[in-house]
């Protein structure tokens, strides 16, 4: 009996990346990046058209630089010309995949990935889906139907913390889901010596610095962390809080807070997206990362201030307590409440809580790399193989 052919190593991974930004960008060109070196064909189909300008509060949606370490990838989708996803999916069937790998945080996409998902079943092409949120953090009328729309096509996901996989759940997702942990960023760069970080942002070497990284928007709590603060500056005079990010959210609404709470001396904004080879300066230069989401699944965030080993104060919500061990790794308190965030900042720095988390940081950095999501797409490739598809 002649022997089976081998599997194809080619996967095509469909979601943002290069020359759109943010974080569901960066983890798809590195899990791409991740599976080539694991020996796959990996290539990526992205959008032309992501969001529609009516849709997108920010600036703009592309980044000004190219990746150092690009990835091949083709613009195809149009998230509102329907023509575009079957073309998009008949590209993809004519490549023959051995599955095609979606990226799914939103429900607007599900209407695209749900007709592309269709057309690539129909053609015996496996379909798999790395889920950042099965539902998005800010809720819309509509989002569980669109969601649900997708999910039940699906021959496997991988779920990126448990909140994802019992939302998957409770969608009445039918396929296998393997979890597994957002792994650490490393394509970020090299941390900066700390005082050359601060000198650059014109902040004091001995001062306690706080970030808030990423985009500003309600779900992310920034408001929390200026009512807080009052009480953290009581205790820790010298305290300086940096803000960088771009603000999806009403700007001026976050600077009349500062000023009626009287903390414009500890508070600078950076209200701009932060490009990739700017990153390592602000988490090099902060002692700890706060997180005060009020709404989560799990966080990219984290992931960044991992990689340049920082810790992180965050909240009980979504999967954030997964990503930032209480003790081990930074500390985690109830949302919404201000004075438990503020008691929390404060015992970091007066307790000299930064060693010791730091080293729980390292920890968790080893065992969290990009092999075990790697590790997660092969089960469930193995699962595809396994099951016997007739076009």
């Amino acid at each position: 009996m002649a022997e089976d052919a081998a599997p194809s190593r080619s996967l095509v991974l469909v979601g943002p990346a290069y020359p759109y930004r943010g974080g569901i960008a960066h983890f798809t060109m590195a899990m791409a990046r991740a599976l080539r070196q694991d020996g796959h064909d990996a290539a990526i189909v992205t959008f032309t058209r992501q969001y529609p300008a009516l849709l997108f509060p920010g600036k703009t949606q592309f980044e000004t630089a190219p990746p150092a370490d690009p990835v091949p990838t083709v613009r195809r989708i149009d998230s509102l010309n329907p023509l575009s996803w079957l073309r998009a999916a008949r590209e993809m069937v004519a490549q023959q995949p051995e599955a095609v790998i979606f990226h799914h945080w939103m429900p607007f996409f599900a209407p695209a990935y749900a007709v592309m998902t269709w057309w690539l079943r129909r053609h015996g092409i496996p379909v798999l889906a790395v889920v950042h949120n099965a539902l998005p953090h800010e809720r819309r009328p509509g989002d569980r139907v669109l969601s649900r729309l997708f999910f039940r096509q699906l021959d496997g996901a991988i779920a990126l913390s448990d909140a994802v996989e019992r939302d998957l759940q409770t969608l009445g997702m039918r396929a296998p889901v393997v979890r597994c942990e957002h792994p650490v960023y490393d394509q970020f760069g090299e941390p900066l010596p700390r005082a050359e970080a601060r000198a650059s942002l014109g902040l004091d070497a001995e001062v306690p610095v706080l970030l808030f990284f990423g985009l500003v928007r309600p779900y992310k709590g920034l408001h929390v962390l200026l009512d807080a603060l009052p009480q953290v500056a009581q205790r820790l005079p010298g305290v300086q809080l940096l803000v960088a990010g771009e603000f999806y959210d009403d700007e001026t609404a976050y600077r009349a807070q500062v000023q009626r709470l009287g903390i414009a001396e500890h508070v600078r904004l950076y209200p701009e997206y932060v490009p990739q080879d700017e990153v390592p300066r602000y988490f090099s230069a902060t002692d700890v990362v706060v997180q005060p989401y009020v709404s989560a699944t799990q966080s990219g965030v984290a992931k960044v201030a991992f990689q340049f080993d920082r810790p992180v104060i965050t909240t009980d919500v979504g999967g954030l307590a997964e990503t930032v061990p209480h003790g081990t790794a930074g500390l985690v308190v109830p949302p919404e409440n201000p004075g438990a965030l503020a008691a929390a900042i404060v015992q970091f720095f007066e307790e000299e809580m930064g060693e010791r988390l730091t080293a729980g940081v390292r920890r968790i950095k080893r065992q969290h790399g990009w092999a075990p999501l790697v590790a997660a797409t092969e089960q469930l490739l193995g699962h595809v193989r396994s099951d016997v598809r007739t076009p």
